[in-house]
């Protein structure tokens, strides 16, 4: 007997694990996820958007428009930064997996990091103000950035109901 053919590719693995922690997020609108791998292939960090801890979910608003202050923006965390904050490892030379391309502010945090790699499933703000403000702060500092390879990768060959 030989080893199975069709397994997982780490960037299919990585992106899944991504796309999963998404799932934790209980924003109504918007579900981020990533996941942080060193050089190695081992993941070293995993986080969603929501709530800084010990803050309850049911005490803030969730929602996307109105008054800045009674809308979730000035109190999500980003996956992003939960990712970086929690993980395990010191992050030099590693790669992240995320969900939606990052806003300016986890851009940031990504190159404060020392992540080398942004790969993203999907650019839904491509254009706006924010983003190329993105591109710009991680073009600067070389981090690389990429959208993940849907053709290459699918995932849905491997989700199981």
């Amino acid at each position: 007997m030989q080893k199975r053919e069709n397994y997982l590719t780490w960037e299919s693995y990585f992106m899944g694990i991504a796309i999963l922690s998404s799932k934790r997020s209980k924003d109504p609108s918007t579900q981020v996820g990533a996941c942080i791998v060193n050089e190695e292939d081992k993941i070293v960090g995993i986080g969603y958007n929501g709530l800084p801890n010990g803050i309850s979910d049911d005490d803030m608003p969730w929602e996307r428009d109105g008054e800045w202050l009674d809308t979730k923006y000035p109190y999500v965390c980003h996956a992003e930064m939960n990712a970086i904050v929690n993980s395990t490892k010191d992050l030099k030379g590693c790669r992240i997996y995320v969900t939606l391309f990052p806003c300016n502010d986890c851009s940031k945090f990504i190159i404060q990091s020392g992540i080398t790699d942004v790969i993203y499933y999907c650019d839904k703000y491509e254009g706006t103000d924010e983003n190329q403000a993105s591109k710009k702060l991680l073009d600067m500092v070389d981090i690389r950035y990429r959208l993940f390879d849907t053709e290459e990768n699918n995932l849905e060959d491997y989700i199981i109901i």
